[in-house]
């Protein structure tokens, strides 16, 4: 039977995953979770409960050594994959993320890019050429693409969203602000980012 992970434990791997890159990078070897936690503001007894889920992790009175944890997080995400993005709406949103360059980092690539506007069809951003929505089954197909990034009006995302599925995607990003429906067996996350700032105006306004 497949082990039920709870979505606030996975929320917070990627968070261990970053910050022990970091460590990495200060020439760390050893970190405790009274040191992790410090560093997220997470409790310790957070921290182990978390790594528990996933099998024993650290040695008691010593801790964590930074690579093997780091390296067994990036397996339990699945960075390891080498996933490939396919970007459709290459707007503001979809330009800024075809060229965010931390994507590389985590084990990420764009692999292509759609439009339905005629003018942006066949520009290059990042190197990447921008293709017809028209074609998206063909070059997904193609390019091997896993990840389907949804950065379109509301009101054409589901269509997109469609499209992926019908494409072959593994999994939608989905950063247009509308509920979409898909398969069960496809994974769905959806970035709001009126939510984030709506709740940073909610904490201002307390103040």
């Amino acid at each position: 039977m497949k082990k039920i992970i709870s979505q606030a434990t996975i929320d917070r791997l990627p968070l261990y995953f970053r910050t022990l890159r970091l460590v990495e990078e200060e020439s760390i070897n050893i970190i405790s979770s009274d040191e992790l936690g410090r560093r997220l503001d997470i409790t310790p007894e957070q921290i182990r409960k978390d790594l528990a889920t996933f099998g024993q992790f650290g040695r008691k009175g010593i801790g964590y050594d930074v690579h093997e944890l780091k390296e067994k997080i990036e397996n339990i995400l699945g960075l390891q994959n080498k996933w490939r993005l396919a970007i459709v709406g290459v707007g503001h949103l979809g330009g800024a993320l075809a060229n965010y360059v931390n994507f590389a980092s985590l084990g990420f690539s764009v692999a292509a890019l759609f439009d339905k506007n005629k003018k942006i069809v066949g520009s290059e951003v990042n190197n990447i050429k921008v293709n017809s929505i028209d074609d998206i089954k063909k070059i997904i197909a193609k390019k091997s693409v896993d990840i389907g990034v949804i950065t379109v009006p509301a009101d054409e995302a589901q269509n997109v969203a469609d499209l992926l599925v019908a494409a072959g995607v593994k999994g939608i990003w989905n950063f247009a602000p509308t509920k979409l429906t898909v398969p069960p067996f496809i994974p769905l996350v959806n970035e709001d980012l009126s939510i984030g700032l709506s709740a940073l105006s909610y904490h201002m306004s307390q103040e």
